[in-house]
């Protein structure tokens, strides 16, 4: 028999879990340790917004959360190689991405303590077009996929990006973007987050596939896979991902190889399914780990300018909690506001109603 179709996967990786470079064609953020300086403060402030976040649920100020920790490379890397008049579709962890988009920290407290003012973002950052957080899986895959037709349908120098879990690239709106963007060449970066578990499903369960980021040859696509630990990969592998899309050359799935330190959410116990050595040997391999070993052995960093920027990250983001706590409670009647630019009668009549027992009662 004849081959009809024959593939491989590239594997992109620059810097180890040692901080060390494994390789020497190096692209420019490599080059630039300041660069990789500022992006490591950036994933060090998300870490500790991260846990104050789990203290504040643990302590009865906040819902159920779904923690980041072990993501923040894939997470700032993704958001940093993003530009202004792109459009972001989340997942419901990718506050790193978020934050590089201009989404405040108070804005993701409020989204997770049940307010949907969380999900209404500053209109002068560039996330004032993006999707909101997205906890139905992978739906917001398709979300990317109509923009990113929009984006080609009027000619725009833009892309769309949307992140899903490893879990989430076996569901049917995953394949359907993917399809989609193959089909019609779209200017879309579908990004696997794969943290090595579907809440409780491990990868090993999840699929038959060798790597996830070959499901993205069925649709005609780009496919990558990528140390999700190594900023420096992440970044680039976005950088060309953005600039096959915008020379019009369709778009890409990049499986980003990470991994989820701690519970799935705050309402998981992730020690019910998964081992100590396992997790243990994970710690080895994070991504500040290795970029502070780096920026270290650079003369960039210490362990005393280390507590200073912990210091200050913690006092900016508790400026960010008390606002979150002090925002005024809505009006009853704003749940009747934001559903139709001009509502039915039926509905106006609901809110009237509303409001006169509101004034009734109190």
């Amino acid at each position: 028999m004849s081959v009809a179709a024959q593939f491989q996967i590239d594997y992109l990786q620059y810097m180890d879990a040692d901080g060390n470079f494994v390789r020497d064609d190096l692209p420019a953020d490599a080059a630039n340790p300041q660069t990789l300086l500022a992006l490591f403060k950036r994933m060090l402030f998300v870490r500790t917004f991260d846990s104050k976040s789990v203290a504040l649920q643990r302590t009865g100020k906040l819902g159920t959360y779904a923690a980041c920790l072990g993501h923040e490379a894939t997470h700032v890397g993704i958001g940093a190689s993003m530009r202004s008049g792109d459009v972001f579709a989340p997942s419901y962890r990718e506050y790193g991405t978020m934050f590089e988009r201009g989404v405040r920290p108070r804005d993701v407290l409020l989204y997770w303590g049940g307010d949907e003012r969380g999900s209404d973002y500053p209109r002068d950052a560039d996330a004032a077009i993006d999707f909101p957080i997205c906890v139905p899986i992978s739906t917001q895959c398709l979300h990317a996929a109509g923009s990113a037709l929009s984006f080609k349908l009027q000619n725009k120098p833009q892309v769309a990006v949307a992140c899903c879990g490893d879990g989430g690239s076996s569901k049917t709106d995953f394949y359907a973007a993917l399809n989609s963007a193959g089909a019609y060449k779209l200017p879309l970066i579908l990004c696997v987050i794969n943290n090595g578990w579907a809440i409780s499903v491990p990868r090993s369960a999840q699929t038959g596939a060798q790597t996830l980021a070959q499901k993205g040859l069925a649709g005609g696509l780009h496919c990558l896979q990528v140390d999700g630990n190594d900023l420096i990969a992440v970044l680039e592998a976005m950088r060309q991902a953005r600039e096959r899309a915008l020379a019009g050359d369709g778009g890409t799935v990049i499986e980003f190889m990470t991994y989820r330190l701690t519970d799935h959410t705050t309402a998981d116990d992730a020690r019910r399914y998964r081992g100590e050595e396992e997790v243990k040997q994970a710690w080895t391999r994070e991504p500040l780990l290795r970029l502070r070993t780096y920026l270290t052995a650079q003369g960039l960093w210490d362990q005393a300018q280390e507590d200073a920027w912990k210091a200050e990250c913690g006092a900016r983001i508790d400026e960010e909690v008390n606002a979150y706590l002090n925002t005024p409670v809505q009006p009853v009647e704003a749940m009747f506001d934001y559903l139709y630019g001009d509502p039915p009668a039926q509905l106006l009549a609901q809110r009237a109603e509303v409001m006169a027992l509101e004034a009734r009662h109190g």
